[in-house]
């Protein structure tokens, strides 16, 4: 395992007149010995510094190197050897960002933060931030929202382990296609139109004072390469991160987020598609929807007997709303309780005191008032429950179409990864009792979190990780699922609870 950027102890003769070699000549001298490259080099920006603590230090101590290719670059010299060097990696969402703090040494996670992305302020989603950065300095106020947020989340990455953030040696970020851009100062204006073609794919690794980042001047930033405008290197460093790309037998990564992106595939080839999936199993539909935070329901369960409800929020905070995950199982229980029929629709004769009635759109009393966080009910809709076939109908449609694309059929998978907040609190089997994953043997499902911050943290303390997601971006094939005709065929079959094929389903009682 070696770390994008290494610690060398240093061990250098004091200047003489017999030897009256510069202070940063011979520091280059000393790292060349020390790592057995035949260049080593300073940027101009740091020569000063490093050259006055090298010197402060009496010639001895730790140099902060990182491997160019052509040579060692040096970023940084300490007086001894550090402890730990630490390293930040960050997952890049549209809507949240999350970050860790790890050892690059050991890999070992020191501190995690998470927020909101301020760009949310100028678009909720992406192709209004595309459009917003067409305007005026649009590009340069959504490059300004994130690099304050990222300066934000390494001070208090920083503060929580007690150290400085000018300490922070690295930063691994994945993101998609367009935050890459926002983040970059990158135009995305022909993204969004044919041929959809991004400014740059592969991005060169590059100095933290070019983005204005408050960690060590010199630290290198490695960004994820993307494959093209709508497959980003979040989903290339998750596929990494669950080894994906290592399986011998062919495997499957789910991954829900802004948008729904699914991968296929193992050792000898992969196939990629993203669908629009992600909004309602985020929770961000509904209208007393959110994310999987503090006061979200979780997991509900119904008795089909007696029709009580049962359910938990993350954290056992008061019930504030209801997270994708907790939709999912809300509508599962609804129909084996015969609150729903298969087409998603109300049965109010069998929701008691719960229903309320409405000419346009009744709802579901989830959490009566007296129990809310915020003192009103948490209630969902008949137009919650059928934004959320629709969203399970295409992710279905997706995942079948893929499998089939290939030849295969889901008894061939040997494991789907579902990855992020989604895949952390879904319950799988709802999941099957809805239709929206194939009915397989529960122990095939399993969850990864967020694959897309692990693989960065991977990137930035494992060389060989690093060009695992280099050598996957070059042999994937996307497939857009937009004009295939196959995927529109199977998306209106699935828009029934579980399917109107029932044989599809065999788990999953009919009612």
């Amino acid at each position: 395992m070696k770390s994008i950027v290494q610690a060398v102890e240093i061990t250098a003769s004091r200047p003489s007149l017999s030897d009256n070699t510069a202070d940063l000549d011979r520091l280059k001298r000393s790292v060349r010995q020390a790592t057995g490259h035949a260049l080593a080099t300073c940027p101009l920006p740091d020569m000063a510094g490093i050259a006055g603590s090298f010197r402060s230090a009496g010639f001895q101590g730790a140099a902060v190197v990182r491997e160019t290719g052509r040579g060692m670059e040096i970023i940084r010299f300490f007086p001894r050897m550090p402890q730990q060097l630490p390293g930040m990696a960050l997952d890049l969402g549209t809507t949240h960002l999350e970050a860790c703090l790890v050892d690059l040494w050991s890999g070992q996670e020191i501190a995690r933060v998470s927020r909101e992305h301020s760009q949310g302020e100028s678009g909720a989603d992406i192709l209004t931030r595309i459009h917003y950065a067409e305007r005026n300095a649009g590009l340069v106020q959504l490059q300004r929202a994130t690099v304050s947020d990222i300066n934000a989340m390494a001070a208090d990455l920083a503060g929580r382990a007690g150290m400085d953030p000018g300490n922070i040696m690295a930063l691994g970020v994945a993101g998609n296609t367009a935050m890459t851009h926002f983040l970059l100062g990158l135009s995305p204006y022909h993204m969004c139109r044919e041929p959809y073609i991004p400014v740059a794919n592969t991005i060169d690794i590059f100095p933290a004072r070019d983005l204005g980042l408050k960690i060590s001047p010199g630290a290198p930033i490695w960004v994820a390469p993307n494959v093209g405008s709508y497959f980003g290197g979040d989903l290339l460093a998750g596929i990494v991160a669950c080894d994906l790309d290592l399986e011998d037998q062919p495997c499957m990564l789910v991954d829900v987020g802004t948008n729904a992106e699914v991968v296929l595939g193992g050792r000898d080839w992969l196939l990629a598609c993203a669908g629009a999936a992600g909004p309602a199993l985020e929770g961000g539909v509904a209208r007393m929807g959110m994310r999987a935070g503090p006061g979200a329901i979780d997991k509900l369960t119904i008795d089909p007997d007696s029709k009580s409800l049962d359910y938990s929020t993350i954290g056992g905070e008061p019930a504030l709303g209801i997270c994708g995950a907790g939709l999912i199982d809300l509508a599962a229980q609804m129909y084996l309780a015969g609150m729903l029929d298969t087409r998603g629709r109300f049965r109010p004769e069998s929701m008691q005191d719960r229903f309320v009635a409405d000419e346009h759109n009744p709802s579901f009393v989830v959490v009566q008032s007296e129990q809310g966080g915020h003192g009103q009910p948490v209630m969902v809709r008949q137009s919650d429950i059928n934004a959320l076939i629709r969203s399970k109908a295409a992710m279905y449609a997706v995942l079948s179409t893929l499998v089939q694309q290939v030849g295969l059929s889901f008894k061939d998978l040997g494991r789907i990864n579902v990855a992020g907040a989604f895949g952390r609190h879904i319950n799988p089997q709802n999941a099957v009792v809805l239709g929206m994953l194939p009915d397989l043997s529960l122990d095939v499902y399993r969850p990864v979190s967020n694959t897309s911050l692990k693989g960065a943290v991977l990137a930035i303390t494992d060389s060989g990780c690093r060009q695992r997601i280099v050598d996957t971006a070059r042999r994937i094939t996307y497939m857009e699922m937009n004009v295939n005709q196959e995927f529109m065929h199977r998306f209106s079959g699935a828009r029934f609870i579980p399917h109107t094929d029932g044989s599809l389903f065999p788990s999953v009682s009919r009612l």
